[in-house]
């Protein structure tokens, strides 16, 4: 199979975005050819058989002012409908990884052209637009049964896609007794503030405990990111919680190895693939997301924007034994081989025949 990939960034160290990388090299182990349209390309390294072509924002990331004007916005379009006429010889079929806009542009002439579109949107909320992305579209990839996009009968869902080489165990970083992990991006949706008040609450019932918050906002949630480093402050959490900024993917697996308990506030309707990414790597998991509540017990769940049975969680949980945690630790890892990567791309060509 000729596939072209359409994604928003292509950069091994991205912290939000870096795992694609792995996605495109093992897409590539079982395609012919792989073309690759992103909007930014960062640092890659790829076999010979992956092209990879950019529609040109990193050209204006020290441009600020400029970068979202319409001028740019065209531009990007353009090179868009060029790369896809210039290259439509050398791919049968089409996998948007999450962005419906560009289902949105190329349906018509990928239709001309007989090939078939494929769309990976894995959101909680949708519109009329994103309606219209799988009208268009052969087929839905999702991987939990609360996204938006599980409702159609072209869905299929999917194991997350997490690199199981890679994030595993490690004997080398020894994890620190009653340390606890918040990463991923600082956003309103992933309800940090909800982390900080639990945190508040264990430390006010006398709980020893770390805390580690890894990760960075966007421009447009830096009002947010502030908000929260006041509040910890205000709570007088200085001497328990520490912020660590965006990390890579090297980063992030010394960070699971080194914690106890990592935590998701996420609500339902998604799937963190940070989650499957803390299960290999050996942690202890407290989520929210009640998609999981099919694979973990119910000690390991806590309820939706809820401070205070995050805190009763995890108080429970840095209060148990090492072999109570082991043994926990031990039942709930399993479940991360299925959501390995190589399961994911094998299902998503499989469903592309």
């Amino acid at each position: 199979m000729r596939l072209l990939i359409i994604t928003q960034k292509v950069d091994r160290n991205d912290p939000i975005l870096g795992f694609f990388h792995r996605w495109v090299e093992e897409f590539a182990k079982r395609c012919e050819l792989v073309t690759v349209i992103c909007l930014e390309k960062g640092r890659y390294s790829f076999p010979k058989n992956i092209k990879v072509l950019s529609l040109g924002k990193e050209e204006k990331s020290s441009r600020e002012s400029v970068q979202h004007s319409v001028l740019n916005k065209l531009g990007y379009i353009f090179r868009f409908y060029k790369y896809i006429w210039k290259e439509r010889a050398n791919y049968d079929s089409v996998f948007v990884h999450m962005n419906q806009e560009y289902v949105l542009l190329g349906w018509k002439f990928w239709r001309l052209w007989g090939k078939k579109i494929f769309l990976w949107r894995n959101h909680a909320k949708g519109s009329i637009l994103t309606r219209i992305a799988v009208l268009f579209s052969d087929k839905v990839f999702c991987t939990s049964p609360a996204s938006y996009t599980a409702r159609f009968k072209k869905t299929r869902i999917m194991p997350v896609g997490i690199d199981t080489d890679f994030f595993k165990p490690g004997s080398l970083i020894k994890k620190q007794p009653n340390s606890i992990l918040l990463l991923g991006r600082i956003a309103p949706v992933k309800n940090v503030e909800i982390f900080v008040e639990a945190l508040k609450e264990l430390r006010d019932k006398g709980v020893k405990f770390s805390a580690t918050i890894a990760g960075a906002a966007t421009s447009k949630d830096a009002e947010y990111e502030k908000m929260i480093r006041d509040k910890v402050v205000a709570s007088n959490l200085g001497d328990e919680v520490r912020f660590v900024g965006a990390v890579n993917q090297t980063e992030a697996l010394k960070l699971y190895r080194k914690h106890e308990i990592y935590v998701n506030l996420t609500l339902s309707g998604s799937m963190d693939k940070t989650i499957f990414e803390a299960l290999a790597s050996g942690n202890l998991v407290l989520v929210s997301n009640q998609s999981c509540s099919e694979i973990l017990p119910d000690q390991l769940m806590f309820k939706e924007k809820n401070s205070i049975d995050l805190a009763k969680k995890l108080k429970m949980l840095v209060s148990i034994r090492a072999e109570e945690k082991k043994s926990l630790v031990d039942e709930i890892s399993k479940y991360a081989d299925e959501h390995d990567l190589k399961n994911t791309v094998g299902a998503v060509l499989q469903e592309m025949k």
